[in-house]
């Protein structure tokens, strides 16, 4: 079956269309007002080269902990100004943290992601990159009316008039629930409390303060399900919110503010994903970071260019301070021979979560409030297994399936599937047969779902996930046996490197520790980044944004400090 381009579909889109995207998309949800606050919000910090000049800071030692999205950012940024830079990464095999493209196969032809999968186009700081390092992009289709429902034992198409027709008749809705149509229930749950606010009181959406105002604070301080109830919804009509979008259903103990800051910038519209895998991105950090004269940088002379080592595959144990100097100790330990090293350098990023962080030794204890959030800070567990099958019964027929992209939900363990979009551009019906092999995403869950299934032993795990993902197809109980050729499964909170997936604000913690987590530690000399420290939760928008915002303060104290 051949698949020809949509003329909707714009493959590597410029600045100015996915500007005309975001902003055709707010008009279409009554906020064009927004379009402004959200591109200014999410744009890149100032270039470092506005608080030092190139190569100024030539030797000045730097330690970065983690060669994620944040910690990899931090150094290229940082590598401008002459800074000697070492990043410390306990991944021995690859780079990118949580960024992981897992290939079937030598070529890199099939492939699934096991973490990030989707870039926003309102993610300005993550297409600055993707730019600059020339990535080509291709669309993440999104949920449509083509992808499944499998809800209380009940399959449909996803539309608002199945949902209403064929789903309403099994939870105790109210009169007045029963009488409104789905389209309309969903935006009330989850659009209706955005438009309340002010479009300057919106902005705080996407800005960490030391204070917010009444209005918003009181989202920051709800969970899901308490701001739901406040909108008088019934526990039967959360229910049935739940079972229809089961990510937000995994997600009613969490901060309300975390689903209207991506409701505000339309995160799960106008999606993207880069060619050949997200583990692209990661890696072209990497090439340039290691290469002698990378074209990235242009302008700056090679020789002005600061030095970088990356160890991979050592963990750091231990931070702690030079009483004598202020400079900063990291122990780290190496995964192949178990020997401890130490080592001082006058400046550190720390670009690992909270949740890797609260296993290693601090001495002496950072500030407080730091340290409660390190402690503290709310982490999602998340569960991923991919399915090598040899055809694509997705794609083949109406009865399974014939879907190209988008994701199917369900109430069942596994939460939702997620089918490859590779298939959106065909330049023959041969090149995009359902007849060739395929990656199926077959389960993404998050929160106890993650827990409960990413907790059973692999082989139990496999034969429910499977057994899912028949029961929401309509498959033959077994087919799937003979159709997977291979398999890979994560569990993230068992992942000893991270303990977890992303972080998740629980209520009130925005204000409790956001603004706190940008303060740097001892005395101006440790400075965090990573997710966990944005206004972007478990997007690489988060990492990046923050790695250049922590690049930047550290460089305008080094340079104080040098010329003090």
């Amino acid at each position: 079956m051949d698949t020809p381009v949509s003329p909707n579909i714009i493959l590597n889109p410029t600045d100015e269309q996915r500007h005309e995207m975001l902003r055709n998309s707010l008009i279409s949800v009554g906020r064009p007002e927004d379009y402004d606050n959200i591109i200014r919000l999410l744009s890149p910090p100032p270039d470092i080269t506005n608080f030092a000049d190139v190569g100024e800071l030539k030797g000045v030692t730097v330690g970065i902990i983690g060669g994620g999205m944040a910690g990899l950012t931090a150094a290229f940024e940082l590598r401008k100004l002459g800074f000697n830079i070492k990043i410390i990464d306990s991944l021995p095999n690859r780079v990118g943290g949580r960024v992981y493209t897992y290939y079937f196969d030598e070529q890199k032809t099939l492939f699934g992601e096991l973490g990030p999968m989707r870039i926003p186009v309102s993610h300005e700081t993550t297409w600055y990159y993707l730019n600059l390092f020339g990535l080509n992009t291709f669309p993440f289709i999104a949920p449509g009316i083509e992808n499944f429902l499998y809800v209380r034992n009940t399959r449909m198409r996803q539309s608002s008039e199945n949902i209403t027709r064929l789903l309403y008749p099994k939870y105790m809705l109210t009169a007045t629930e029963s009488a409104t149509p789905w389209n309309e229930l969903n935006n009330y749950a989850f659009n209706y409390p955005l438009t309340q606010l002010s479009p300057e009181v919106r902005t705080e959406l996407l800005r960490i303060l030391p204070t917010y105002s009444p209005e918003y604070l009181a989202y920051i301080n709800m969970s899901v399900r308490d701001a739901f109830e406040s909108l008088g919804l019934s526990q039967e009509a959360i229910s049935l919110i739940s079972g229809v979008d089961s990510a937000t259903g995994a997600l009613l103990d969490i901060s309300y503010d975390e689903i209207l800051q991506e409701v505000y910038s339309l995160d799960f519209l106008n999606l993207y994903r880069v060619e050949g895998g997200m583990s692209n991105f990661p890696g072209a950090f990497y090439r340039s970071l290691t290469s002698p004269n990378p074209p990235e940088y242009p302008g700056i002379p090679p020789e002005m260019l600061g030095e970088i080592t990356y160890l991979s595959g050592y963990t750091v144990n231990g931070i702690f301070q030079n009483s004598v100097n202020g400079n900063v100790i990291l122990r780290y330990r190496s995964q192949a021979d178990g020997q401890d090293t130490t080592e001082e350098f006058e400046y550190v990023v720390c670009a690992i979560p909270y949740s890797s962080l609260r296993v290693i030794e601090i001495n002496p204890n950072f500030s407080v409030r730091k340290m409660q959030a390190i402690l503290e800070y709310n982490y999602l567990d998340a569960q991923k297994t991919l399915f090598l099958c040899n055809h694509r019964f997705w794609e083949m027929n109406a009865d399974y399936g014939r879907m190209n992209g988008g994701i199917s939900f369900t109430d069942l363990p596994i939460q939702s599937i997620i089918y490859p979009s590779d298939h959106v551009v065909c330049s023959s019906p041969e090149t995009c047969s359902p007849e060739l092999p395929g990656v199926l995403n077959a389960s993404y869950n998050l929160n106890l779902n993650a827990v409960r299934v990413g907790n059973l032993n692999e082989a139990r795990r496999i034969e429910l996930v499977k057994r899912n993902v028949e029961q929401v197809h309509g498959l033959p109980i077994g087919y799937l046996d003979n159709t997977i050729t291979a398999y890979r499964t994560i569990d993230w909170n068992s992942s000893e490197n991270f303990l977890g997936a992303f972080a998740l604000a629980g209520p009130g913690q925005k204000y409790l520790f956001d603004y706190y987590n940008q303060i740097p530690e001892y005395n101006y000399r440790i400075y965090i980044a990573g997710e966990h420290a944005s206004v972007k939760h478990g997007w690489m928008q988060g990492a990046l944004y923050t790695g250049k915002s922590a690049a930047n303060a550290l460089a305008t104290n080094a340079r104080q400090r040098k010329y003090s």
